[in-house]
């Protein structure tokens, strides 16, 4: 009798397979691009700061970095939540109802 009662129970998803809350994703992406920006600043700062102080190649360096950042940074920030696999459909097409068809009235 056990083993029929645990085929009709429905299946139970687990906690550790749940994604990330919508708001914890968002705030660690804003976070990490907000740090990514802030090192920016500093390497064109010190560049700028530094230019007739340390050899030209290091200032390059520092500017480059400046310069390539944003990308890498806004990359990052938008590689968040993974789309799904499989094809879901969140509405059956047949709950809709009589819709436009090719002449785009109503019923046809």
């Amino acid at each position: 009798m056990s083993a029929r009662k645990h085929q009709d129970e429905p299946e139970v998803t687990r906690i550790t397979s749940a994604p990330e809350p919508l708001a914890d994703d968002v705030a660690r992406r804003q976070k990490r691009y907000l740090i990514q920006m802030g090192i920016r600043v500093v390497c064109f700062a010190l560049a700028v700061i530094t230019w007739s102080h340390i050899p030209v190649w290091l200032s390059v360096i520092l500017i480059v970095g400046a310069v390539v950042l944003p990308y890498v940074a806004v990359i990052l920030a938008n590689a968040g939540r993974e789309r799904r696999d499989d094809e879901t459909t969140f509405i059956d097409p047949r709950q809709i109802g009589p819709g436009s068809g090719p002449s785009g009235r109503l019923g046809s």
